[in-house]
């Protein structure tokens, strides 16, 4: 176990302990910072409860859009400085770019008889009505998919089908990996790596989180993208290399 590992874990709330870790970004030379998260990612790969805990709120920064300059920053030192572990947690495919902002549709009505705006589809997502939350999520701007996760009336099974659902917009996938309160639920944390469209660059931290059965799962799935196998077989390759003879070659 890590000091950072250790003050991460302390705080009780997922959205304290992603703000620590953008705050440390800022805070800390990006040596040190550096080699503190290559140790806490090499204690979390090893096993020890408390850096696995830890290591979801350094995945949740990762994929909040305020600390992209310095985990770039990071992957940078990682590389250069040969911190295999850290490297590996933030490891991006080629030609990386984060979703694109939403594409030109026609606002919904939801059944008030004319488009309804943005404005108004966001006050919908407060509501407590299931049927009308049901299809919001439907919405094409992220906005709107961002209330509907906060709204307390959404369940478990409510996100991993919108997860689920072929064909997926990139950009909507987005907001629920990284939303702290459904990205650290392991079934929608599988479905999120699972389907083809999440955006590599936030799916590939997200295989770092994943269980053995679940790892194989990716591994033997024919439709996520080749650098999130790659990933997973990287992480089952460390993490239970008596497995090392079933596994794909790279």
């Amino acid at each position: 176990m890590t000091r950072l590992a250790r003050q991460i874990a302390s705080l009780p709330d997922p959205l304290l302990r992603r703000d620590f870790v953008l705050d440390r970004t800022g805070a800390l030379a990006i040596d040190r910072l550096a080699r503190e998260l290559d140790a806490l990612a090499l204690a979390a790969e090893q096993g020890d409860e408390i850096a696995k805990e830890a290591l979801v709120a350094v995945v949740d920064a990762m994929n909040d859009p305020r600390g992209e300059d310095a985990f770039q920053r990071l992957r940078e030192e990682a590389e250069g400085e040969g911190l295999v572990t850290l490297a590996r947690l933030l490891r991006r495919p080629a030609h990386a770019s984060l979703a694109p902002g939403p594409r030109s549709q026609r606002p919904p009505d939801y059944g008030y008889g004319r488009p309804l705006t943005l404005g108004e589809r966001k006050s919908l997502a407060k509501k407590t009505d299931r049927n009308l939350l049901e299809r919001l999520l439907g919405d094409p701007h992220p906005d709107v998919i961002r209330g509907v996760l906060r709204n307390p009336r959404m369940t478990e099974d409510d996100v991993v089908r919108f997860v689920a659902r072929t064909p997926g917009r990139p950009e909507l996938l987005t907001e629920v990996a990284r939303s702290p309160k459904w990205a650290h639920r392991p079934r929608v944390r599988l479905a999120l790596v699972l389907n083809p469209l999440t955006p590599s660059e936030l799916a590939i931290p997200l295989c770092g989180l994943l269980l053995r059965h679940e790892l194989r799962l990716v591994v033997e799935s024919t439709n996520v993208p080749a650098a999130v196998r790659a990933a997973s077989v990287e992480h089952l390759r460390r993490k239970y290399p008596h497995e090392e003879d079933d596994l794909p070659v790279q």
